[in-house]
């Protein structure tokens, strides 16, 4: 049954147009054609199902996946390393502090000097406003260069695990595990998503899960609405590409300044905490003028603005009002959970605790996620390649 369902997977591949995501990177999801979405998740789903059959994936016999993490990560690290080793690749950590970019070596050099033999590169660039995603491109732009100029014997696919306007590994995950949860995407019409800010006792969480999260969902005809206490605003450009795809696909694209008007009859809620844009703006100037002493004075104003919404939390009072009580609660961890990571927070300790296993089916989808989005850039046949997986059938291990 088992291979049944992958060769209907497969098929299903083989009907969408992602040709295109042949030799290309992947940087923001609205980037993508919806085909070439709907094929990411196919390819993830099929590289899972075969890994539960034991049979190997590997489309390398050597090469590295190099990872940059300008800002602290658990799951997206570990998920990057997972679909590198999935596909046969190495990892290795580009450390900018003990590099020469500490020394002032350029961008173009770094790109060239670490992808003699990768195959891969992920970033996360997340916390200065105009910066994370331009370094990725620049990066791109080097890494093409140097191929052209045939300093590099391959062009790396660099997959973005977050940067300050998308967080398209982790939104690709969520909507996978929200096509799991209701099985299929053709149930998802009309269904209710609450993308709801909340309290955190800590400043300066990056926009681009929120941003991330209402610029996928609102491609697949749902009802999706973003709650934030006024202040915390996003990206304008970012809403106007959700209300723009949510018109296109059917759904609708809707605001609140209330986290009870959000949770009303949802599907799903996804409490998370978020600097407001205009903060995040001041704080890139003030680090690019090195001004440390106005980030302090930052960070002090906006824990103080902070704590003026702390009834901004997931309750069981609040879950007791969205679809029959029962709306699927999401969050890209680690939550602030109230009386157990921290006093007041996020999410109330018994909601977060009912839903724990559901979120760690969550995350569980990301390495798959990030595996596909590099399968599809480096395989020109994806579909043959998963028959000759299924024809010779290598093992992962011996059981």
């Amino acid at each position: 049954m088992a291979q049944e369902r992958i060769k209907e997977l497969i098929n299903k591949l083989a009907d969408l147009k992602h040709e295109n995501m042949y030799g290309e990177d992947f940087f923001l999801t609205w980037e993508k054609t919806y085909d070439e979405i709907m094929a990411t998740f196919t390819v993830a789903d099929i590289l899972r199902a075969l890994r539960e059959e034991n049979i190997s994936t590997k489309i390398f016999d050597s090469g590295l996946g190099i990872s940059l993490f300008r800002d602290n990560s658990t799951r997206t690290r570990f998920s990057f390393a997972s679909a590198c080793n999935l596909l046969g690749l190495a990892v290795q950590d580009l450390d900018e502090g003990k590099s020469q970019i500490a020394h002032g070596e350029t961008v173009r050099e770094t790109a060239n000097m670490v992808s003699f033999m990768a195959d891969a590169i992920g970033i996360r660039d997340d916390m200065y406003i105009g910066k994370g995603n331009a370094y990725m491109r620049e990066v791109s732009q080097a890494l093409k260069e140097g191929y052209e100029d045939g300093n590099l014997e391959q062009r790396p696919t660099l997959v973005n695990l977050q940067c300050d306007i998308d967080h398209p590994t982790q939104a690709m995950a969520d909507m996978n595990h929200i096509i799991d949860t209701f099985g299929g995407v053709e149930n998802l019409k009309g269904k209710k998503i609450a993308m709801t800010w909340a309290y955190s006792p800590s400043y300066g969480k990056p926009l681009s899960v929120p941003q991330g999260i209402i610029g996928l969902m609102s491609r697949f005809g749902m009802e999706v609405v973003l709650a934030h206490p006024e202040g915390y605003e996003i990206m304008p450009e970012v809403e106007e590409i959700a209300r723009k795809q949510a018109t296109e696909s059917g759904g609708s694209f809707t605001k609140t300044n209330s986290m009870a008007e959000a949770f009303k009859d949802a599907d799903i809620v996804y409490p998370k905490s978020w600097a407001p844009f205009a903060a995040m703006e001041t704080r890139t100037e003030l680090y690019g003028n090195g001004d440390f002493d106005g980030i302090n004075k930052l960070e002090k104003e906006l824990l103080a603005q902070n704590a003026n919404h702390k009834d901004w939390e997931c309750t069981e009072e609040l879950m007791s009002t969205t679809k029959d009580g029962k709306a699927l609660y999401m969050h890209c961890l680690p939550a602030d959970i109230t009386d157990v990571s921290c006093a007041e927070g996020e999410v109330a300790g018994s909601v977060f605790d009912r839903y724990r296993v559901p979120l760690y089916k969550e995350a569980s989808h990301k390495p798959y996620i990030i595996a596909a989005m590099m399968f599809l850039s480096k395989i020109q046949d994806p579909e043959a390649k998963f028959e000759e997986f299924l024809a010779a059938a290598p093992k992962r291990f011996d059981k």
